[in-house]
């Protein structure tokens, strides 16, 4: 059942001469790097990073006219500094987000009540699991007084709702304790487990799905195509034209938006560093193909792709394949290659469940959308049960050798 109407967001800490209460930042870069980046911990995605957040904004891919207003939620200390923080948008569409709602935003149209805006908290143009109610050590407490505040920010801005994103297994139980509701959905994950190399790796795949693996790779090398790896302090401005030009096409060849700017490409290796990477794929000396990715302390996460031409199985390799190879090479925990995509289950990544939590102002469609969850949820575990017999590695009576 939807929980009473909370009207505050404070509550007592240990200290009773302070009580935290959230209040709003109306741009990351009024809220101090460092006291900032303090909140995050060293296996967080790079993504949570203030540096990554201004980069956001300062493009022009975040703010005033992209519908995608900041909106960060804080708790300050008694000294005045950041005590815990979340990463807040108000969103007058749903564009951008991966988990979707269109159908919510319907309903409430043909009923006569308007969806937009409405509060989201996660990390724009990202579908990476990652905290996102950042406290300072020792105050898990204010976890709870962030999640119930969000409440009352949407409230106190007209938000019809609030959209919680790709959450943690430990952040998702903390905002069902504060009266949201939990939706599940699955993304594909490659998962390190000690192995030697690409091979060693291919080794655990049944035999024919072994050679489709290496047919296609073989395929990709006939054609004269290499590849080359190239950390963001070694990229050069063209190199990032290149990227965001592939990056371009891609998305006009999938009728999609461009939600990321020129200024956010070339403004990546100095955010971000050696934790930005690009691949590139060359055919003749010249770049055939290129991909983003980005590298955690323990992850690497893959986002955007594109190619001057089709060739048969370049998105494979570019993509699932050499990211891979890049993984074991590093000593990577894991590999995550973006939303969506059961492709992706032929080439070893596993179905993983993601998690986000949602919130409606209004009663009857709070009460609607609980009982709508409540079904997806277990369809989505009987189709993840799915996913799992198609994966192709071999079962425990072993597979013949390569013919």
């Amino acid at each position: 059942m939807r929980p009473p109407k909370q009207t505050v967001i404070s509550r007592s800490s240990p200290d009773k001469r302070h009580r935290p209460t959230v209040r709003v930042a109306g741009a990351i870069t009024a809220l101090p790097p460092g006291q900032w980046n303090a909140l995050v911990h060293a296996d967080d995605p790079p993504f949570i990073r203030h540096e990554f957040l201004t980069l956001l904004e300062a493009s022009g891919s975040v703010g005033p006219g992209t519908g995608w207003t900041p909106c960060h939620a804080v708790v300050d200390n008694e000294d005045g500094a950041l005590a815990a923080a979340a990463p807040a948008y108000l969103k007058d569409h749903s564009w951008g987000e991966y988990v979707f709602d269109w159908a919510w935003a319907r309903a409430y149209r043909e009923h006569g009540l308007a969806y937009y805006p409405k509060l989201v908290c996660a990390i724009p143009f990202t579908p990476v699991t990652a905290r996102k109610l950042l406290v300072a050590p020792g105050a898990d407490e204010l976890k709870g007084v962030l999640a119930s505040g969000l409440r009352r920010l949407a409230a106190e801005r007209g938000a019809s709702s609030v959209h919680a994103l790709f959450l943690d297994p430990a952040e998702a139980d903390c905002f069902a304790g504060a009266g949201y509701l939990a939706r599940h959905d699955s993304q594909f994950h490659w998962i390190n487990e000690g192995y030697r190399d690409f091979d060693d790796f291919l080794a655990r795949f049944t035999s024919k799905k072994r050679k489709n693996v290496r047919a296609e790779r073989r395929k990709v090398r006939e054609a004269g195509v290499t590849f080359h790896w190239i950390a963001g302090e070694g990229t050069s401005e063209r190199d990032w034209l290149e990227m965001y030009d592939l990056y371009r096409a891609t998305i006009a060849d999938h009728g999609a938006m461009p939600y990321l700017t020129r200024e956010f490409f070339l403004g990546l290796p100095h955010a971000m560093g050696d934790d930005v990477l690009l691949l590139k794929g060359l055919l003749d000396a010249n770049t055939l193909c290129g991909a983003l990715y980005f590298r955690g302390r323990r992850t690497l996460y893959g986002r955007y792709w594109g190619s001057r031409r089709f060739l048969a199985n370049l998105h494979f390799e570019t993509c699932y394949y050499q990211p891979i190879e890049y993984a074991i090479a590093h000593g990577l925990a894991s590999f995550e290659a973006g939303a969506q995509g059961t492709h992706k289950l032929a080439r070893g990544l596993k179905p993983t469940t993601t998690r986000s939590a949602h919130w409606l102002d209004h009663p009857a469609f709070h009460e609607a959308v609980e009982r709508y969850l409540d079904v997806e949820r277990r369809e989505q575990a009987a189709w993840s049960r799915l996913l799992e017999q198609a994966l192709p590695f071999r079962g425990d009576r072993g597979d013949p050798p390569d013919r």
